[in-house]
């Protein structure tokens, strides 16, 4: 399956990476690398993820780390919707 990042998953994603570089690039870089693989691991097992607290979305746990990514699949497209670390508020809208 096709795997299309929302644009707000992608600043998300941008702002967590940043933030991490600010303090320890290496680690920043493993990050990114582990969200940006388990996220493609969804072309191949888009029902990996959890049902979601929002009904019609699901939730890919990064293990590992703090993140949690919500998608949904639609007509054979896997659409990324967010990027969120688990220490924050979770959005009533994705």
């Amino acid at each position: 399956m096709q795997i299309e990042w929302t644009r707000k998953a992608l600043i998300n994603f941008e702002h967590a990476i940043q933030f991490i570089a600010e303090n320890n690039p290496t680690v920043a870089k493993r990050v990114a690398q582990k969200i940006w693989d388990s996220v493609r691991l969804l072309g191949n097992h888009p029902g990996i993820g959890r049902p979601d607290r929002v009904q019609g979305t699901r939730e890919l746990i990064i293990s590992g780390l703090p993140f949690i990514v919500p998608y949904t699949v639609e007509d054979g497209t896997i659409f990324i919707l967010r990027v969120l670390h688990t220490s924050r508020k979770w959005p009533e809208i994705l």
